[in-house]
């Protein structure tokens, strides 16, 4: 790079947008770019400038892209400078006026705040493809950039069906941690104090607020505890983790504890159990999100308990 492209943002951004296309997989690359980009806010414009209008080409006709990367007719320019200066000159053009400008940076540039209410459960799709699937009382900030896919779930659970993007990482953080992807499938819920990972395809880096890692696959799970330290990774059914996505909850000898801390997610009214032996009642069976008060209404005929109504509309399950 000569003087001038070493002092002038927009050279530096193409020739970082140039090596990043040529190795895209390159870990290292990749960290000092993230370097470079936070040196100054307007390396990271510049380079995000260059995202939205390599992502637009498709928006420019052909004659104008080839006239664009046509080479001064007195000298030859190598490709990578060739490529770089067509790059800055889109940029130039694209202040102009394509027309796509406006439409390529909101597909980029995506801001919005997903939820649902207790015992709603709803679908969105992302402007890059990628899929949520929202359980009861979940609550998601999305943060989309040119080089980053930033999602921040507080509250709930979400199914993510992630398009791949090896130039845009997808991280979904939590109070406990965060999970890596670039393209899979997999369930995140943020409940109690800690974070808890199904993959159900694909594969995922789970870290740690505290900086421990796990590498999860299709089959396995993971949770970050309150401290931030992530857990082994383990076998899981994900079909049964996941089944919340058909509206059905079911328990696999479950103590009555956690069934009611379950059921008490698609309830607008609390639900309680007596502590002591009776929390501590085991029970397998399936119920409906949509009807989380069958579960009071089959209870007495499955275990010995009764149900407690109190005047504020919360349940309580009590020793029969």
């Amino acid at each position: 790079m000569n003087q001038q492209g070493a002092d002038n943002p927009r050279e530096q951004a193409a020739a970082w947008f140039v090596r990043m296309q040529d190795a895209p997989d390159d870990s290292a690359l990749r960290e000092r770019l993230q370097h470079w980009l936070d040196e100054r806010p307007e390396h990271r414009q510049e380079y995000e400038l260059l995202g939205r209008l390599w992502c637009a080409a498709d928006f420019i006709p052909p004659e104008r892209l080839e006239a664009l990367c046509e080479p001064e007719p007195v000298r030859q320019l190598p490709r990578r400078r060739l490529l770089r200066q067509a790059l800055a000159a889109g940029v130039a053009l694209a202040a102009l006026g394509l027309g796509w400008g406006g439409w390529q940076y909101q597909q980029m540039n995506h801001h919005d705040v997903l939820a649902t209410q207790a015992g709603e459960r709803r679908m969105f799709e992302l402007p890059d493809g990628s899929r949520l699937e929202l359980n009861s009382a979940t609550r998601i900030d999305v943060a989309f950039s040119a080089g980053r896919r930033q999602l921040r779930l507080l509250a709930g659970e979400a199914m993510f069906s992630v398009a791949h993007d090896s130039s845009r990482p997808f991280v979904v953080d939590t109070a406990q941690g965060s999970v890596t992807v670039t393209g899979t499938r997999f369930d995140v819920r943020q409940d109690n104090g800690l974070t808890r990972v199904a993959v159900e395809q694909g594969s995922v880096k789970v870290e740690g607020a505290a900086g421990s890692l796990a590498q999860l696959g299709a089959g396995q799970g993971a949770h970050i505890d309150h401290q931030g330290k992530v857990a082994a990774p383990y076998t899981i059914n994900a079909a049964t983790l996941t089944a919340w996505r058909q509206g059905k909850l079911v328990f696999d000898n479950a103590t009555l504890a956690e069934v009611v801390s379950e059921v008490s997610r698609y309830r607008r009214h609390p639900l309680y159990v007596a502590p002591g032996k009776v929390a501590n009642l085991r029970l397998s069976s399936t119920f409906s999100t949509d009807d989380p008060d069958a579960l009071l209404r089959a209870l007495p005929n499955i275990l010995p308990v009764a149900v407690k109504t109190h005047s504020d509309g919360s349940s309580e399950i009590i020793a029969k």
